[in-house]
């Protein structure tokens, strides 16, 4: 009975520093992407305010 209750404790033990794992992961890739966007160039400042329509 022991035996089965180290296994179940290990097994949760080892779920929880997988998700621990994959929630750092997700939090870094986050603030990478916030980085990217703050650090994209803005648009032109004209583009898009012309449409040109032929008929």
């Amino acid at each position: 009975m022991s035996v089965v209750m180290s296994n179940s404790q290990v097994r949760s033990s080892a779920s929880l520093a997988v998700m621990d794992n994959v929630m750092d992961v997700a939090e870094q890739q986050g603030l990478q992407l916030m980085e990217m966007m703050q650090e994209t160039v803005p648009a032109h400042p004209t583009l898009g305010n012309q449409i040109d329509v032929k008929l």
